[in-house]
């Protein structure tokens, strides 16, 4: 493993260097990988792991037929690398539990009476073991449980294998029956695409990826987006001018300077109006949600999140009900906004272009 330190804190971590493609063609050569669910995560590790040389075969129901359609789309051909959930878990040595954490606890008889000793059981969410008291999700003790977390969605997961960026994953192993978990789990870990894997454990990940989502990677994020347009837009302030000042100087801008070089150079790098009141404000922000993120935090480790989660996700109407929530997201003025704004991006940067202009003007020409 490398040492690096994380801020003074110093983490080992596992590179391709340390582990490379080699060594895990080398450890799983003899395995096959059941990737169950063609959902998210899927299709995206599935693809990752077979064009990286690695035996994979799908488990799918083909009862949801937008999935199973999808996978004979990718490739995978039914009777042959195509299954059902209970045939692709006895072919396969390493299972890949990848369908939705509420289906996990739905399917999860059906695994466990298909699983062969000396099996790895694998996720790639701390949720159904961490939650096993509500999930149900409890493994038998002649199988390895481990787990590889990208840290990132399925989209990012392939289109960053694609570039030869990778993604960075945490993994863990919560159960070691044949010696051999944690090389078989690094080993799927750089085959998905990973660009380095740090150590943690099913609860950490679980505890930080709720916690994450609900806060500052997708619900908080949101939150204060819809706020600020809204102040805006009761200035008279216009959509377009709403939206830009919200989301699209930050997606198109300012976060690709954070995402290069970190917040402090992000701020060094804008107008001294900008750096001055972002500096200000920002203890103002912090100390306004930081108990909000406390009873977040709270909510996930007591399991009341785990809890709402298998309540809401599991009803038969869940994805009629989450169609029209996310409706209400799209049809609002603000998102119409984004969408006439993403239609003007490249029939504009062309015009720049042509015109010979060297660059469209952000916050550092202020």
């Amino acid at each position: 493993m490398a040492i690096i330190d994380f801020g003074g804190t110093k983490e080992q971590v596992i590179t391709r260097k340390e582990f490379p493609m080699a060594r895990a063609r080398k450890v799983l050569k003899s395995e096959t990988i059941a990737i169950i669910g063609y959902g998210v995560q899927g299709p995206a590790q599935s693809l990752n792991l077979r064009d990286n040389g690695f035996k994979v075969i799908i488990g799918q129901a083909s009862t949801f037929k937008r999935d199973w359609d999808r996978a004979i789309k990718d490739g995978w051909v039914p009777g042959e690398t195509l299954f059902e959930i209970d045939e692709a878990v006895r072919r396969g040595t390493i299972i890949q539990m990848l369908v939705s954490d509420a289906a996990q606890r739905t399917i999860w008889p059906l695994v466990k009476q298909n699983l062969k000793p000396g099996a790895a059981l694998y996720f790639s969410h701390g949720f159904s073991i961490a939650y096993r008291k509500q999930t149900g999700v409890v493994p038998p003790k002649n199988v390895d449980v481990i787990m590889v977390a990208p840290k990132g969605s399925g989209t990012s997961v392939r289109r960053n294998f694609l570039t030869g960026a990778g993604i960075n994953s945490s993994f863990a192993v919560e159960q070691d029956a044949t010696g051999h978990a944690e090389e078989r789990c690094l080993a799927v870990g750089i085959g998905i695409g990973s660009g380095y894997l740090f150590p943690t454990t099913f609860q950490h990940e679980v505890f930080s990826d709720l916690t994450g989502e609900r806060g500052v990677l997708m619900g908080a994020l949101a939150g204060i987006m819809e706020a600020q347009y809204e102040v805006l837009r009761a200035h008279k302030h216009s959509p377009s001018e709403a939206f830009n000042e919200t989301v699209e100087e930050l997606t198109q801008s300012l976060i690709r300077l954070v995402d290069e070089n970190g917040m402090d150079w992000m701020y060094s790098n804008c107008s001294a109006t900008a750096q001055r009141g972002a500096l200000d404000w920002k203890p103002r922000f912090k100390k306004a949600v930081l108990p909000v993120f406390k009873e977040l935090y709270a909510r996930v480790k007591s399991g009341k999140e785990c809890a709402r989660v298998l309540s809401a996700c599991g009803k038969p109407d869940y994805q009629a009900g989450l169609t029209k929530e996310l409706a209400v997201i799209g049809d609002s003025e603000m998102w119409q906004a984004g969408k006439a704004v993403r239609a003007l991006r490249p029939k504009e940067a062309a015009r720049l272009i042509a015109a010979g202009t060297k660059g469209i003007g952000g916050r550092g020409a202020n």
